[in-house]
């Protein structure tokens, strides 16, 4: 595939459509660099206060952790950091406390054992602002916390500003906060909607993201509201354990718009799904109209291109995605950049305000970019355009999101590193989950941005840790190269079965490069090495979760 050279001018006319400020790098340094650690032995032990309940840690009482450190315990710093996302339902709905807080321990001390430098905690609107905007209940997220401080665990918070799950028979179900849901019911319009009308609640429409439509807050007020609560709450924690926040920006968390709905979406990794273009909904279309007329061509006003039908799912069959479709015309430019334009904007906003939020802290912030190669293979990557990325055979549509992730001292997330080419063409043909992750990773080199990693598929076997590694090593390999990470998804009972975490352990020993921990940790009975726990004990001492 031909990408466009980085220096070559982007399509001009999203400056037509609306202006567009330019801000300058700000000040806020983050800083990589490793962590040093000093030689010492000490026991720490936490017990979270909580005047109104006596199930600050346990669900019989306290639970006191204590870590004895003999020396040097964050050797693995030297090389790629390996960190676990928690289990969805970490935080009991609606009560929000910490589940299974015993379980939760004992896998802590598994990961410590196994050298994985965090955990990622996913910090759900819909479950710490619930009931009433402005209210908010952290206790649970605050338990997690200190049981990782406890353990040695790093922390990485999510932002999760996106519904969970399918629907309430989900066990995962986690919807946008109540009053929010409310205020979508009466005005559908709040939901992005594609040509058909049909309504989807995973986000907010990024349409409406300034506009007072949430009890006389727009969107990003409350979402800034939210992070700053968070930063309030959560300021003992930052830059010590929690080391990292990673803002969500769309459906799933990542900057996009939901094409494919998410019931869909476990079948699209799979599938030649095309996609729906999100906005038909009347603030969209406001504003493609307000951009239309910008240039003096209403006609372009009615909203999405015609012929971008999906339901052959081959763009061959489509006129709008064709080899030689519309997508390459005056007016499918038009429509493109204005559609991927108001995705850029609306990461820029919400990068902007957790910039300003954060500065000062030693914390790095990340935003999270979907791994969509299902039609990389094709000259058009309908799904791409369909999710907003105005990425095609012609065009390089990655970089300008690394650009506006780069001014704000943004870390890059993606899906999908385990994936490849060879097994994903089995089944469709034009997927290349590798060229997409590679282009990726050549935009954040490009604009010297760190990187984190990420699986889509749940379980992993060798031959895609195998592949993680390669993938690292071909982001990493080079003088000056920004830091790399990886973000496991995710700890739940499969990954602390015999074999799988056999396979776990060896990939964060190969990611980190270190051959043995020396830690120790109080068990209660008696000092135990982390080095001379096998897998088998390690794995076995945690319970079904």
């Amino acid at each position: 595939m031909a990408i466009t050279s980085p220096s070559a001018p982007s399509f001009s006319a999203l400056s037509i459509c609306y202006n567009t400020t330019e801000y300058s790098t700000p000040s806020r340094s983050l800083n990589f660099s490793p962590i040093q650690t000093t030689r010492s032995r000490f026991t720490l032990s936490c017990r979270l206060n909580n005047s109104s309940s006596s199930n600050a840690l346990d669900g019989d009482g306290d639970l006191r952790y204590e870590l004895q450190h003999g020396v040097s315990t964050h050797q693995r710093r030297r090389g790629l950091p390996v960190f676990v996302s928690l289990p969805v339902d970490a935080v009991r709905l609606p009560a929000g406390t910490m589940k299974r807080k015993k379980v939760m321990a004992q896998s802590f001390r598994a990961l410590v054992a196994a050298g994985v430098e965090g955990v990622v905690m996913e910090v759900w609107w819909g479950l710490v602002e619930r009931e009433l905007p402005r209210v908010y209940n952290w206790q649970g997220y605050l338990e997690i916390v200190v049981l990782a401080k406890c353990c040695g665990l790093k922390v990485r918070a999510v932002m999760a500003f996106h519904q969970c799950g399918t629907g309430p028979d989900d066990p995962f179900w986690i919807p946008l906060p109540r009053w929010v849901c409310e205020e979508m019911n009466k005005d559908p319009d709040l939901a992005y909607s594609d040509r058909f009308g049909r309504r989807n609640m995973e986000y907010i429409s990024l349409g409406c993201d300034v506009l007072p439509i949430l009890h006389g807050r727009s969107p990003i007020q409350a979402y800034s509201e939210f992070m700053r609560s968070f930063r309030d709450t959560f300021i003992p924690f930052l830059g010590g354990v929690i080391t990292g926040i990673q803002v969500g920006m769309g459906p799933a968390g990542e900057l996009r718009y939901p094409s494919c709905p998410i019931q869909k979406l476990a079948w699209t990794w799979r599938s030649r799904e095309l996609g729906e273009f999100q906005c038909y909904d009347k603030y969209m279309l406001a504003s493609l109209n307000a951009c239309a007329g910008e240039i003096g061509m209403r006609e372009r006003a009615n909203g999405g291109p015609i012929g971008a039908s999906n339901l052959m799912q081959d763009p061959e069959s489509t006129e709008f995605f064709k080899s030689d479709g519309s997508w390459n015309t005056p007016y499918g430019e038009f429509f493109l950049a204005w559609y991927s334009g108001m995705l850029l904007l609306h990461g820029e906003r919400i990068c902007r305000e957790a910039e300003t939020i954060f500065r000062g802290l030693e914390v790095n912030l990340s935003g999270k970019v979907a791994g969509i190669h299902w039609h990389y293979g094709t000259q058009s990557h309908p799904s791409e355009l369909t999710a907003g990325y105005y990425n095609t055979s012609i065009r390089d549509g990655l970089l300008p999101i690394a650009r506006v992730f780069g001014r704000y001292g943004f870390t890059m997330c993606c899906t999908c590193f385990e994936m490849q080419d060879a097994e994903e063409q089995q089944m469709n043909p034009v997927s290349s989950p590798e060229g997409f992750v590679k282009q990726l990773l050549l935009a954040t080199r490009i604009c010297d941005i760190p990187l984190q990693g990420e699986n889509s598929a749940s379980s992993l076997d060798d031959e895609s840790f195998q592949q993680v590694l390669r993938m690292s090593k071909f982001y990493s390999d080079g003088p000056g190269t920004p830091t790399f990470s990886f973000n496991f998804v995710r700890m739940d009972k499969n990954l602390f079965e015999y074999r799988n975490w056999v396979s776990f352990t060896r990939f964060v020993r190969q990611m980190s490069d270190v051959k043995s921990f020396r830690a120790k940790l109080g068990f209660g009975e008696g000092d135990m090495p982390l080095s001379s726990l096998s897998a088998s004990a390690t794995a076995g001492a945690v319970l079904a979760y």
